[in-house]
């Protein structure tokens, strides 16, 4: 192969690759994120569920129990709508708990709900479309909106979430630029990265000012099922069957491993959608559907639920209770209601992505902000990060946040000493972390 006309000696193919692959580029915190992954580093950066606190036992003697008796038909191939039993348990026991009314011939199972973002945008987005996106928003989401080339436009957020009357003059912005937006993505339950839920009001002036636009809703709800107080927020789904794509999964609330989440979406979509997933992957898995679908008929799941939602707000209680204690002031952040994540504002000067190598030296991860915004925008996350307390135990939040509190104490003092510009100074554009920060 003539290595010149087709790429280099590290990658003959380099030159072969379509336009859309030059986004999928490695983010340079990768290589520290290997090394946070040691024992002796607190992580307060990926969000993995606590899964040792699953019955393990009653589990596996359901796996058992399945493959015992139906193991031919969970082992072969199956519908690429997904196993009808489960589109069934979905739609009678899962989507009532959100308000949402639906009949299992509208839920498409797919490949954790990240197949599911990807397939709603392969459905809706040529290159250069624009989507809309929180501020900032889900890591994951926007690897797959820059995999299809869109246009992210972010809207801005506060404590109560997506700010309405900044959607409005965003779209009125993009209209009058002669543009339209397809989608709008939004987290409004236990938002990830930001922690914090839209309260009622602010979901049906969200709903109101897209259906006024035509844009479609892609509501994504991995948490909402785990606020600390027990109440289960109203779906947006529930007041726009039309408008409204919601996106559900089993893997904050049982088992990430098994890779099983689900769409739920007008008539006329779930059949893109079907055929879509059809093209990716022919059908999800049958037996990552059946060992769900037989975990919820079989065991207790919603005491589960209730259970994890305990556990993660003694956690979430920790992580408070050492950010007030330990770090300095002039830092924010906010009080998430349920979920996985707190967002921290760091004092002025500071930036995130540049002190993340010596808080991993320090042995604390955590994710800089910038991974939470596209493009040019990436600049508003840099004096932020998320910190995810759902993982760890109270005693590693507590030493992980006295570790981070130490990093950003000799932060300001450099500051002191030498200016802001050295706690700025690698500002760079930061890609996508991979998925052990999602």
């Amino acid at each position: 192969m003539d290595v010149g006309s087709h790429g280099s000696r590290l990658d003959p193919w380099v030159g072969s690759y379509a336009r859309r692959a030059a986004t999928m580029t490695a983010s340079e915190i990768r290589a520290l994120f290997a090394v946070a992954s040691r024992p002796e580093v607190v992580s307060l950066a990926g969000g993995m569920p606590f899964v040792s606190a699953l019955p393990l036992d009653a589990v596996s003697g359901t796996i058992a129990r399945l493959v015992t008796d139906r193991g031919a038909a969970a082992l072969q191939y199956g519908s690429g709508q997904g196993e009808p039993r489960l589109r069934e348990q979905i739609a009678g026991e899962l989507m009532p708990l959100v308000g949402v009314a639906t009949h299992p011939d509208d839920v498409v199972v797919t490949v954790g709900s990240q197949q599911a973002l990807d397939l709603v945008t392969r459905v809706f987005c040529d290159p250069g479309d624009v989507v809309l996106a929180e501020a900032p928003s889900y890591v994951g989401a926007l690897s797959v909106f820059a995999a299809y080339q869109v246009d992210v436009v972010h809207v801005p957020m506060d404590d109560e979430g997506l700010d309405p009357s900044a959607l409005r003059a965003t779209l009125d912005r993009l209209a009058a630029e002669g543009r339209r937006a397809k989608l709008l993505y939004t987290i409004p339950s236990f938002h990830n990265p930001a922690g914090v839920t839209q309260g009622s009001a602010r979901r049906a002036e969200v709903l109101a000012a897209c259906v006024a636009a035509g844009v479609l809703v892609l509501e994504d709800d991995p948490y909402g099922l785990l606020g600390f107080d027990g109440v289960v927020p109203r779906a947006l789904r529930a007041d726009s069957e039309e408008g409204v794509v919601y996106l559900g999964s089993f893997s904050k609330t049982f088992a990430p491993g098994l890779r099983v989440g689900w769409a739920v979406a007008p008539h006329g979509v779930r059949e893109k959608l079907v055929l879509a997933a059809e093209a990716s992957v022919l059908c999800p898995s049958e037996f990552a559907q059946q060992v769900v679908s037989a975990y919820l008929s079989e065991q207790p799941w919603w005491d589960q639920v209730k259970g994890f939602r305990e556990l993660y707000r003694e956690r979430r209680d920790a992580l408070l209770r050492e950010l007030a204690a330990q770090l300095p002031e002039g830092t924010r952040w906010t009080v998430p209601s349920g979920g996985f994540y707190s967002w921290v504002t760091l004092p002025d000067g500071l930036d995130a992505t540049a002190m993340l190598p010596r808080a991993v030296t320090a042995r604390v991860a955590y994710v800089p902000g910038t991974a939470f915004y596209a493009g040019p925008a990436k600049a508003l996350g840099r004096a932020s990060l998320r910190l995810s307390y759902c993982f760890p135990e109270p005693e590693r939040i507590r030493e992980g946040v006295r570790r981070l509190a130490t990093v950003v104490e000799a932060e300001l003092d450099l500051q002191a000493t030498f200016g802001p510009s050295l706690g700025v100074r690698a500002r760079g554009a930061v890609e996508v972390p991979g998925p052990e920060t999602a």
